[in-house]
C-alpha cells in the first residue's frame, strides 16, 4: 500500500512576481532558447523593451531608438517621454502596473498587461532603468529581479526618455547568444510598421517611408514580382500584395499594433477570406480560393483597440472585434479589400490581367496535378499505418493552448542506425523522427509534380502537413541531422534545395536548422567533455591532463542513445539555415545544384584547399 503525502498548510506557498517569472518562464516568453530561432526568449526579452520605446513614438515622442548589443549586453534608449521618476522602480518590479491600462493614453498599444519589462527584469542577471524627463533623473538597478540600487538626480543636461540594459540570465538561457539576422529582422519590420521612425542598431541604421511596400521589397526581388506591388493604407488598415513568379505556397507577413503576428490569427483569416471574395467578384468568377492565393506574397498590419492574444509572446491574434464603435475584424477587413482593391484594379488593367492570368495558371497546375495528389495521399495514407519513416510526437505546432508547443522538432536522419538513436533518446512529447532512404532526389528545376512522384518527398510533406499551407506546418523546428562528412553534407545540400524550391517560407520563416553533433568526445575517469571543433577539442585535452581518452565520431550511428540525449535536450546546438538577403534563391541554387561552371570549380577548389590546410594541421599536431 502506498504511503500518504501529507497535505497541510506548509504546501501551500506564495510566490513574488520575479520568483514566480523565473520558474515558469515560458508562461511570460514563451519557449527559452539559446538564440538560435527567432522566435527564442531572449528576442522577446528584447522585444518587449522595444515595445515600450515604440509606443512612445506611436503617441508623438521621439523619432529615434538606438539599440545595442555587445557581448550580450542589451542597451535600448528613446528620446519619448520618459518614465514618471516617481515610478520607475515600480512600472518594472510591479506586476500589473503600468501606464497602458488608460485606454486614452495607449489606444492601440502593443503591450496592456503590465508584465513585459517586469519578465525582462526578472529573467536577467543585470538590469538598470533610466529615466528622464523635465531636467531630472532617475535610475534603478536590479539583479535577477532584486533591487539593488536606485538614483536621482535633481538637475541634467540629458534629453529626456528612457534607457533600458540588460544581460539575459546564464541561469535561465543556457549557452545562448544574439544573432544579428534575427535582430535586425525585427528592427526592420518595426520601421516598415512606423514609417518615419529610425532605429540605430550597432550604428547602423534602419527606416522606411514606404511602410509595408518597403517589406515587401526586402523580402521578393522585382524581377520575381508578377506586377508591381499593390499598396493600401487605411485608417486602422494597411495592406501590400503581389504574386511571385517562381513561388508555389502563400508567403504572409502580419502585424496587429506594431506586434509581428507569426501565427496570424482572426485578422490574417479575414485578409485571405476577403481577398478571394473581392477578386471572385471583381472578375465575376468563381474561381477556387486556393487559386487565387497560390503564389501570392501580402503583408497585412491592422490596429486593433486593446487586443486580445493567445498567448503572451503575442504570436497570434484572438481579438474578433476592432474596438471602440468599429465593426468586427472580419467585416473591416473585408468592406476595406472590397472598396480599395477593387478600386485599384478598375484603375490598374495591366495589374488586374496579371492576377487573373495567375489565377488561370493555377487552376490548370492544381487540374494536371489532381489525379497525382490523389494518388500521393492514398500513398501517403497507407504509409502512415504501417510508417516506419516517421516516429511521431505527442504535441505540434497547431496545439495553441499547449506551453510546448514552439518546442515541437521534426529530426531529418539518414540511416537506421541515426534515426534509431535519436528516436530512443528523444522527448516523445516534442522531437518527432523522420528517416531519410539514402540520398533524396536533387530537385533543382523541377515542377511541383516531382514532390508528388517522389516517395521520400510526398511522404516529408505528409509529415510536415504543408501540401496546402504553411499555417498547418506541424512543427516549429525542422532539424537537419547527418553525419558531418561528404555524404552527409551532399544530402544536407539536397534537402535545402527541396525546401527552397517548393518550400521557401520554411526557411524564410526560420524554422529550417542543422543539427551540431560533436566531433570529439575526450574523457578521463572523472570527466567527459564533448567537442564540436577543434579548438574545443585542444581547450579539453588541456582540462583533463594528463593524457585522456580521445574518440573521434565519424557518423551519428557511433553515438549511443545514451549520449545523444545530451546532443537534442536543453544543450542542443542548432545552426540557423539563412538566406543572404542579397542572393537570389534561383541564382543561389543555380551556383550549387546547376550544371557545373567555373565559378563553382573555382570555390570547391579553394574550399578544399582550406580543408586540406585544416587537415594538415591536425595530421602534425597528432604527432
Amino acid at each position: 500500500m502506498s504511503q500518504e503525502t501529507n497535505y497541510t498548510e506548509d504546501n501551500i506557498r506564495s510566490l513574488d512576481w520575479k520568483e514566480h517569472i523565473r520558474m515558469r518562464p515560458g508562461m511570460y516568453i514563451g519557449k527559452l532558447g539559446d538564440g538560435s530561432s527567432p522566435d527564442d526568449g531572449i528576442y522577446i526579452l528584447l522585444k518587449e523593451v522595444i515595445d515600450n520605446s515604440i509606443d512612445e513614438y506611436v503617441m508623438g515622442a521621439g523619432k529615434t531608438i538606438e539599440v545595442s548589443i555587445q557581448t550580450n549586453r542589451v542597451i535600448v534608449r528613446d528620446y519619448g517621454r520618459g518614465i514618471p521618476l516617481g515610478k520607475v522602480v515600480d512600472v518594472v518590479s510591479k506586476m500589473n502596473t503600468g501606464g497602458k491600462y488608460d485606454s486614452l493614453a495607449f489606444k492601440k498599444s502593443v503591450g496592456l498587461n503590465g508584465v513585459g519589462t517586469k519578465a525582462v527584469n526578472a529573467l536577467s542577471s543585470y538590469f538598470r532603468v533610466e529615466s528622464t524627463r523635465d531636467g531630472k533623473s532617475a535610475s534603478a538597478e536590479f539583479q535577477q529581479g532584486n533591487l539593488v540600487n536606485q538614483d536621482l538626480l535633481d538637475d541634467t543636461s540629458r534629453r529626456k526618455g528612457t534607457k533600458v540594459a540588460f544581460v539575459p540570465d546564464e541561469q535561465i538561457f543556457k549557452n545562448y547568444k544574439f544573432r544579428n539576422e534575427y535582430v535586425e529582422k525585427m528592427l526592420k519590420n518595426y520601421v516598415y510598421l512606423n514609417p518615419g521612425l529610425t532605429i540605430m542598431f550597432n550604428g547602423e541604421k534602419f527606416y522606411s517611408e514606404n511602410g509595408l511596400k518597403d517589406l515587401l521589397q526586402e523580402n521578393i526581388k522585382e524581377s520575381d514580382t508578377a506586377y508591381p506591388i499593390i499598396h493600401l493604407k487605411g485608417n486602422d488598415i494597411e495592406v501590400a500584395i503581389t504574386h511571385s513568379k517562381s513561388q508555389y505556397s502563400e508567403e504572409y507577413h502580419s502585424f496587429v499594433n506594431g506586434q509581428n503576428t507569426t501565427q496570424g490569427g482572426t485578422h490574417l483569416a479575414a485578409f485571405r477570406e476577403a481577398l478571394v471574395k473581392t477578386i471572385r467578384e471583381f472578375y465575376n468568377k468563381n474561381y477556387d480560393a486556393a487559386d487565387v492565393r497560390k503564389s501570392i506574397v501580402a503583408a497585412v498590419s491592422i490596429k486593433v483597440m486593446e487586443p486580445v492574444f493567445e498567448s503572451q509572446t503575442k504570436t497570434k491574434l484572438g481579438s474578433t472585434d476592432m474596438g471602440g464603435n468599429l465593426p468586427t475584424v472580419r467585416t473591416y477587413v473585408n468592406d476595406f479589400l472590397k472598396t480599395h482593391l477593387d478600386n485599384y484594379l478598375h484603375k490598374n488593367p495591366e495589374a488586374a490581367d496579371q492576377i487573373q492570368r495567375k489565377i488561370l495558371q493555377a487552376e490548370r497546375e492544381r487540374k494536371d496535378l489532381a489525379g497525382i495528389r490523389k494518388l500521393a495521399k492514398d500513398r501517403a495514407k497507407k504509409a502512415s499505418l504501417h510508417n516506419k519513416k516517421l516516429r511521431d510526437c505527442r504535441v505540434h505546432l497547431g496545439d495553441l493552448k499547449n506551453d510546448r508547443r514552439l518546442e515541437t522538432t521534426l529530426f531529418i536522419t539518414e540511416g537506421d542506425s541515426a534515426s534509431g538513436s535519436i528516436t530512443k533518446s528523444r522527448d516523445v512529447n516534442t522531437q518527432a523522427v523522420f528517416s531519410l532512404r539514402g540520398k533524396p532526389l536533387n530537385s533543382y528545376g523541377m515542377s511541383k509534380k516531382i514532390v508528388y512522384e517522389n516517395e521520400e518527398f510526398n511522404l516529408l510533406q505528409a509529415a510536415l502537413n504543408i501540401e496546402e499551407s504553411m499555417e498547418d506546418l506541424r512543427y516549429n523546428n525542422i532539424v537537419i541531422a547527418t553525419d558531418a562528412d561528404v555524404d552527409g553534407m551532399h544530402i544536407r545540400l539536397l534537402l535545402i534545395t527541396f525546401f527552397l524550391q517548393f518550400f521557401p517560407e520554411i526557411i524564410k520563416e526560420g524554422h529550417l536548422y542543422i543539427l551540431q553533433t560533436p566531433l570529439f568526445r575526450v574523457r578521463n575517469k572523472k570527466e567527459t567533455i564533448y567537442c564540436y571543433s577543434e579548438e574545443e577539442r585542444r581547450n579539453a585535452i588541456e582540462k583533463l591532463k594528463p593524457k585522456p581518452e580521445i574518440t573521434r565520431f565519424k557518423g551519428l550511428g557511433e553515438i549511443s542513445p545514451d549520449e545523444f540525449v545530451n546532443f537534442i535536450g536543453e544543450d542542443m546546438r542548432l545552426d540557423p539555415v539563412m538566406l543572404d538577403k542579397e542572393m537570389r534563391i534561383e541564382n543561389l541554387l543555380e551556383f550549387y545544384m546547376g550544371k557545373n561552371t567555373p565559378d563553382r570549380q573555382d570555390f570547391i577548389i579553394n574550399n578544399l584547399k582550406v580543408e586540406l590546410d585544416i587537415i594538415e594541421e591536425q595530421i602534425h599536431e597528432n604527432q
